[in-house]
C-alpha cells in the first residue's frame, strides 16, 4: 500500500514539474519577447537616424559644380536597437570622397551607448559638355558644335567638362558622335606639335615668347614644351588656346 502511494505521488510531483516548467518556459519567452520589442528602434527613432546620415553626407560631400547631390540612407531592421537619445546624435565617416557611390556613415548616441554604421548612396547630378552634332578627328570645337546637359556624374567613366567654354577651340583627338560626352582624353586645347605662347611671370612682370608643345594637353594641366629659341625644355600650365604659362 505504501508503494503505490509513493508510486502515485511520484507520478505526480513530475506531472507538476513539467507542468511548471512549461509555465516558466512561457512566461520566460514572454519575458523576452516584451523586453526585445521595448528595446526596438520605433520607426520615428529610424527616421531620425536616417536622416542624420544624410544630412552628414549633404554637408560634408563636395557638391558638383552647379549641379545637386542626393544621399539616400539605406533602409534599417525595425529590430535593432534604439533610443530617443537624450542628446543631437554623433555622425562621422573615414571617407567623404564625392566621386564614390556609397559612403558608411557612423550614426551614435553616446549617452546611451549605443552606435549604428549605415550605408547612404549618393546621386551626383552636374552639367556636362556634349556634341550636338558628329566631328572628325582635327577638327576645332565651336560654340556651335557643343550644349551642355544635366547627367548621373557616377556613371562617368572619366572626367568631362562643365562649361562650354572650358572646350571652345580645343581640337578633336579622334571621330565623336552627336549627343557624345566629351572628355578630357578626347581634345587638347594645346596639341603636340603645336606653335604655343609660352608666358613666363616673375615678380609680377610677363615676358612672352614662342615654343612648341612636346605634348597633348587641357586647360589647367601641366605639359612639356621647347623653347623655339634657346631650344630649353621647361614644364608649363596650359591657360588658353595654343598657350602655356610657366611662373617662376
Amino acid at each position: 500500500m505504501m508503494y503505490f502511494k509513493s508510486y502515485f505521488s511520484t507520478i505526480s510531483t513530475t506531472r507538476f514539474n513539467l507542468h511548471l516548467d512549461k509555465i516558466s518556459k512561457f512566461i520566460g519567452g514572454s519575458l523576452l519577447f516584451f523586453s526585445f520589442s521595448s528595446l526596438s528602434a520605433t520607426p520615428e527613432q529610424i527616421q531620425h537616424i536616417q536622416a542624420a546620415a544624410e544630412q552628414y553626407i549633404i554637408d560634408n560631400v563636395e557638391q558638383p559644380i552647379g549641379g545637386s547631390l542626393e544621399a539616400q540612407a539605406a533602409n534599417i531592421d525595425s529590430r535593432v536597437f534604439a533610443t530617443d537619445c537624450p542628446s543631437e546624435l554623433t555622425v562621422s565617416s573615414k571617407s567623404t570622397k564625392s566621386t564614390a557611390s556609397n559612403i558608411t556613415v557612423l550614426v551614435e548616441c553616446v549617452p546611451d551607448n549605443w552606435r549604428l554604421y549605415l550605408p547612404v548612396r549618393l546621386t551626383r547630378t552636374g552639367p556636362q559638355v556634349s556634341l550636338i552634332g558628329p566631328l572628325n578627328r582635327g577638327q576645332i570645337i565651336t560654340a556651335q558644335d557643343v550644349t551642355t546637359s544635366m547627367v548621373d556624374l557616377q556613371r562617368l567613366r572619366r572626367q568631362g567638362f562643365s562649361t562650354i567654354n572650358a572646350v571652345i577651340g580645343a581640337k578633336v583627338k579622334k571621330n565623336l558622335r552627336a549627343g557624345e560626352i566629351i572628355e578630357q582624353r578626347d581634345i587638347c586645347v594645346v596639341c603636340r606639335n603645336d606653335v604655343v605662347t609660352i608666358k613666363a611671370v616673375k615678380s609680377g612682370m610677363t615676358i612672352t615668347t614662342k615654343g612648341v608643345a612636346l605634348s597633348d594637353g587641357s586647360h589647367g594641366e601641366q605639359i612639356k614644351v621647347k623653347n623655339s629659341k634657346s631650344s630649353r625644355i621647361i614644364d608649363g600650365k596650359v591657360t588658353d588656346i595654343s598657350e602655356v604659362t610657366v611662373i617662376f
